[in-house]
């Protein structure tokens, strides 16, 4: 009979595994506790460097105050590089594009709130209907009930003589 052993990749370290909690942490308690043991809050990965946008503000005395588009310069690694620039056909073509989806989404709008209007007063229409219904044959049922009274009496007046 051979026996055969795990590879190393397969079977984890002691360790690399982080270590069993005792019993008495296992409860739950009010303490925030980390899976070292310790009492101390998380740490928060880095995030990277970037390079600052810069200031803009401008002097009072600076000849330019007010830039004109393309005055402008950038380094490569500054964050308004970054970001699509759009030139105003493009914004133009964006708002038409955007006002005629609007359009087109109030029709549709429009459409189903007039459907939901309509069911609405056919709904309205039939609950009148059912109503009259209703009281007719309430003032029905009350007539026979009124009448078999009436007979009900007068044959048993009739048999007491």
């Amino acid at each position: 009979m051979t026996s055969t052993t795990p590879s190393p990749t397969s079977m984890p370290d002691a360790a690399s595994q982080p270590p069993a909690l005792p019993a008495t942490t296992a409860s739950s308690s009010s303490s925030s506790v980390n899976e070292d043991g310790s009492n101390k809050p998380p740490s928060r990965p880095r995030l990277g460097t970037r390079k600052s946008s810069g200031t803009i503000i401008v002097p009072r005395e600076h000849p330019v105050i007010e830039l004109q588009e393309g005055d402008e310069v950038f380094d490569e690694d500054d964050a308004r590089t970054m970001s699509p620039r759009r030139n105003s056909e493009d914004i133009e073509k964006m708002s038409k594009d955007a006002r005629a989806e609007l359009s087109q989404h109030a029709k549709v709008l429009q459409e189903s709130l007039l459907e939901i209007f309509n069911r609405i007063e056919a709904v309205k229409e039939e609950h009148d209907k059912l109503d009259n219904h209703n009281k007719f044959l309430q003032k029905y049922i009350g007539d026979l009930m009124s009448t078999s009274k009436i007979t009900s009496t007068g044959a048993n007046g009739r048999s007491k003589r």
